[in-house]
């Protein structure tokens, strides 16, 4: 009996025959592997042919571009285009005291979106992509690869040989300082869990984020239907959220890939008709609302109503919320893309919805706690309410599967205990569902949702997730700027005292309103926090263990050939964190069998601090011990965004091992 093994290494195929008994085929691997590598203990050789650019998409045409432009609409801005439905009412809550508040608080909105959304994260953060994926794992993992940061025990200097690991940082004048601020970092130990901690604090909020945003956005577009009839109730209205929201968490296990499609119209119907309802009151009610682009409206709002002013800063956060999408999302796309239809599409919609309800409110005061739908002309109002709803819905799926994206993040660095992961598309590797998070995100929807029932006390805990979560990006960010980035001190003074100065003053007025329902956030994001920290440490520890008692190379060699085992046709798999060595389970393996195969190869599935890993570079392979045992060690090596098994696919692969070898014989 013979069995063909077909092994991929470093994208080449190596076809050997096992014969019977052991002998010749244990030769004959080793001198296929030797034959293709000139090294027996690494593909380093391969593995630097690969092009540096492999992680990077390739330079788009303008078709392309504007294709994705499209597409991004129904990915990325759904939450923040949905605003417009309760900023102004979570900003008034006691009313209206004067009419020329109206303005200084579009003045805020106006300047807000400018300077957060626009100018920092379309201009700025979406600078720091990981080879074109986003979010805080990205600036996170870009950190540890120019600084030595990392906490990941499983590292290798080979790591550092994978193309998309390499980065190309600008040599100046300014080196000298960058290298200082790396050497402190490296120096002190605490940085590093720091870092850590920050990332993981960042993403938590975001995983919050993930919970209040289906419960504003749905309660707050079926709240329209007040409008219509007399006879609904706010119970009613919450009862009808609720039944949304547990049907919009069932769907989740068939995927987004079907109605996927469909976002992106919806969205851009949205943004059209909010940008013409604004044209509308703004030439029917009051066109000298757009005078509230001079700033000295914001500097009068604070003087007429000094702390009351300073607190309704936590109902202006609200407009730029959906911002850190932008970021996390732009690896679905380009950063061209995204920069285009933000800039031709959302800022301007936005900018004159805002400016159209302002110039509403400035006739009609009173109306400041149903200001949307109220602003709405009669002829538009169940085309718009029907829009509102299917946007919010998009809003909420969008929140629900990034959710879903961190979490398998967060697994795949270590930092989040083993969950069932389902991609439930054969074509998208980042369309993920999570049952068990699913359920809980339901329930916790469901929880806020009854407990909370209007926008404006659900708005006092969602503007806490939103700015932390920005604070902490902003954070991160300096230290790419300084190091990375190598920006003058100029510059990055220039932005920590402008936005970073603008992102406190608003986290002080979120933190205010504590008690008042922004605890939830920071109870969900201690709880997860907690969750990651408890996990990582065990995980850190166990690695620990397993490289202080691995199997040392002379105790292999004994293990293997010194009992007299019979050696059986075919290739064993032996998987373990470690990715050094024999790990100590082997020991117990082999005393409780009769017969070993004639090739057993110790596996590490390990994740590396950069979003992908090209199939060219995945693997490490080395013999392990002398020539004879024909023992190799293989580490499997994958991106936080990489995909290692997808399951419940129409096209179901087999993880990493398919590559590796596909046996077939009698």
């Amino acid at each position: 009996m013979a069995e063909e093994v077909e092994e991929t290494v470093e994208g080449k195929e190596l076809t050997v025959d096992i014969e019977s008994g052991g002998g010749d085929g244990d030769r004959t691997v080793e001198e296929v592997v030797e034959g293709k590598l000139r090294r027996h203990d690494s593909l380093l050789a391969q593995a630097s042919k690969v092009s540096s650019n492999g992680g990077h998409k390739k330079d788009l045409g303008w078709t392309a571009v504007l294709q994705l432009a499209f597409q991004s609409l129904g990915i990325v801005y759904g939450d923040i285009g949905t605003s417009p439905l309760y900023v102004y009412a979570s900003t008034f809550t006691d009313g209206i005291k004067h009419e020329d508040d109206i303005l200084g608080v579009l003045s805020l909105i106006f300047y807000t979106i400018t300077l957060i959304t626009l100018i920092k994260y379309v201009f700025i953060v979406l600078r720091a992509t990981d080879n074109g994926d986003g979010g805080g794992f990205a600036l996170y993992s870009l950190i540890c690869r120019y600084a030595k940061v990392s906490l990941m025990p499983s590292q290798q200097a080979e790591d550092g040989e994978v193309s998309n690991y390499r980065l190309d940082p600008p040599n100046n004048r300014l080196e000298r300082r960058a290298t200082k601020v790396k050497s402190e970092l490296e120096r002190r130990g605490f940085v590093k869990y720091l870092l850590l901690f920050v990332t993981m604090l960042g993403t938590s909020m975001v995983i919050g984020d993930g919970v209040l945003t289906p419960c504003i956005s749905v309660l707050s577009a079926v709240g329209g239907i007040k409008e219509a009839t007399n006879v609904m109730t706010e119970d009613k209205i919450v009862w009808i959220s609720v039944a949304i929201l547990i049907l919009l968490f069932f769907v989740q296990r068939f995927g987004t890939n079907k109605v996927g499609y469909t976002f992106a119209p919806i969205i851009l119907i949205w943004f059209l008709f909010i940008a013409v309802i604004g044209i509308i009151n703004i030439t029917k009610y009051d066109p000298k609302v757009l005078k509230a682009i001079n700033p000295a409206y914001i500097v009068d709002y604070f003087a007429r109503n000094k702390k009351q002013a300073w607190v309704s800063l936590g109902g202006v956060i609200l407009c730029i919320t959906g911002s850190e999408a932008l970021f996390a999302d732009v690896g679905h796309f380009t950063v061209r893309s995204v920069q285009i239809s933000m800039c031709s599409v959302a800022f301007p919609s936005l900018i004159l919805a805002y400016a159209g309800q302002a110039s509403y409110l400035r006739h009609n005061m009173n109306d400041v706690s149903d200001t949307f739908y109220k602003s709405i002309p009669g002829g538009l109002y169940w085309p718009m309410f029907v829009v509102a709803v299917l946007a919010a819905i998009i809003a909420s799926q969008a929140m629900i599967s990034g959710t879903f994206s961190i979490i398998q993040q967060s697994l795949s660095l270590g930092c989040f205990p083993r969950v069932k992961i389902v991609h439930t598309s054969a074509k998208f590797a980042g369309q993920v569902y999570i049952p068990e998070v699913n359920y809980l995100l339901m329930l916790a929807c469901v929880g806020v949702t009854v407990g909370f029932k209007t926008t404006q006390k659900i708005g006092n805990a969602y503007g806490i997730a939103v700015v932390f979560v920005m604070t902490l990006t902003s954070s991160l960010l300096v230290l790419i700027m300084i190091m990375i980035w190598k920006w003058h001190v100029v510059y990055v003074v220039t932005y920590s005292l402008i936005i970073g100065s603008i992102e406190l003053v608003y986290l002080s007025s979120v933190l205010y309103k504590f008690d008042e329902g922004g605890y939830l956030p920071l109870a969900f994001a201690a709880l997860l926090v907690a969750t990651m920290l408890v996990w990582n440490y065990s995980y850190r520890k166990k690695y620990a263990y397993e490289y202080d008692h691995m199997v040392a190379p002379s105790r292999l060699t004994e293990l293997v050939e010194g009992r007299g085992f019979a050696r059986v046709p075919g290739m064993a798999f032996f998987y373990s964190e470690l990715a050094h060595g024999v790990p100590p389970i082997f020991e117990r393996y082999i005393e409780s069998v009769p017969a070993v195969h004639s090739v057993l190869v110790f596996v590490s599935v390990k994740s590396l601090p950069i979003s992908k890993v090209s199939p060219e570079e995945r693997f490490l392979f080395r013999r392990v011990g002398a020539r004879g045992t024909s023992v190799f060690r293989c580490v499997a090596r994958y991106g936080y965004n990489d995909v290692t098994r997808r399951r419940g696919t129409e096209e179901e692969e087999e993880g990493f091992e398919k590559p590796w070898v596909s046996q077939s014989g009698s």
